[in-house]
């Protein structure tokens, strides 16, 4: 995640019921014998948890029962975000960045950047980047190519089943150079339809066969998300990262969106000036639209509090 040899510290926080299960955890850390992990701390103690951290990957959320309403489940992650961000505010590094993992992801990054105003909110940020692997994921079994032939797929919005998958930019390499993903395609009624929700409804197909939801994509698109933020993205490509709107594309500032980004020397920047065509700008809308919602109910919650 961090690079061939930056040693680190994992602190692994977990709720006091689950505290023998997170000691499990951390015997088979010490049981890999990774060469580059230094120590494992692992504690139900908020506090000792953020102590000095620089990277907080925050998965911990309340998931949606059977039953429950929208905003019942809201209600409870914006307690718990609450309280986390008050503990990294006061006891992690000045510098620390956060990844929000855990549903709704750019809702609770949201939350938590209200309640630690002392992290940059250039340091908040939330995974939209397994939506994005998805998508070149897609791409590359319809084409028959290696993912890594693909590159600046978009993944706009909220991670959510409104977010956008978006190829209008996308590119793959083939016999005959680097070509656009929709000629390549030539299908414009697939990419415009059954792409987008296949992307879209992922997670749920997954959660129906396995009866579990995704665990290794979703860790596996964590470690890409921070290694491409602190080590920087290669040359001529970009990456989606949920972040604190600008306004750039005419998307209102004050929320946690997803946009295309390059990172360089632990920042990000959104890739600026791309053409965004009428059914794109609609789709774009549409989840800037939830995503408004959702923090209009989030803060709603705040007050019951």
């Amino acid at each position: 995640m961090l690079g061939p040899d930056q040693p680190v510290i994992i602190h692994m926080l977990d709720i006091e019921p689950a505290a023998e299960a997170l000691n499990g955890v951390k015997m088979e850390l010490i049981d890999a014998a990774f060469p580059l992990l230094k120590d494992v701390v692992a504690t139900t103690d908020v506090v000792e948890a953020c102590q000095g951290v620089n990277i907080a990957v925050m998965v911990g959320g309340f998931p949606r029962k059977e039953g429950m309403e929208r905003k019942d489940v809201m209600s409870k992650n914006v307690s718990i975000y609450k309280a986390q961000a008050s503990a990294l505010e006061q006891h992690a590094a000045p510098d620390c960045k956060v990844l929000v993992v855990a549903n709704p992801a750019n809702t609770n990054a949201l939350i938590l950047k209200e309640f630690a105003p002392s992290i940059p909110e250039k340091n908040i940020t939330c995974l939209t980047r397994l939506d994005h692997n998805r998508a070149l994921g897609q791409i590359s079994e319809k084409l028959n190519v290696h993912v890594s032939d693909v590159r600046n797929v978009i993944i706009w919005g909220n991670h959510s089943s409104t977010q956008y998958p978006d190829i209008n930019h996308a590119t793959v390499k083939t016999t005959n150079g680097e070509e656009s993903v929709r000629d390549a395609i030539a299908n414009d009624n697939w990419l415009n339809t059954e792409f987008i929700t296949t992307v879209q409804q992922r997670g749920a197909t997954i959660i129906k066969a396995r009866k579990l939801s995704s665990a290794l994509s979703a860790a596996s698109a964590a470690c890409d998300h921070i290694h491409d933020w602190v080590l920087g993205t290669p040359k001529g490509t970009w990456v989606s990262m949920g972040v604190y709107s600008d306004g750039s594309y005419g998307i209102q500032p004050g929320i946690i969106y997803s946009f295309p980004v390059t990172c360089e020397k632990g920042q990000w920047s959104i890739v600026n000036g791309l053409k965004i065509d009428e059914l794109s700008r609609e789709k774009m809308d549409a989840t800037a639209k939830e995503l408004m919602e959702e923090k209009t109910l989030a803060y709603s919650c705040l007050i019951d509090d």
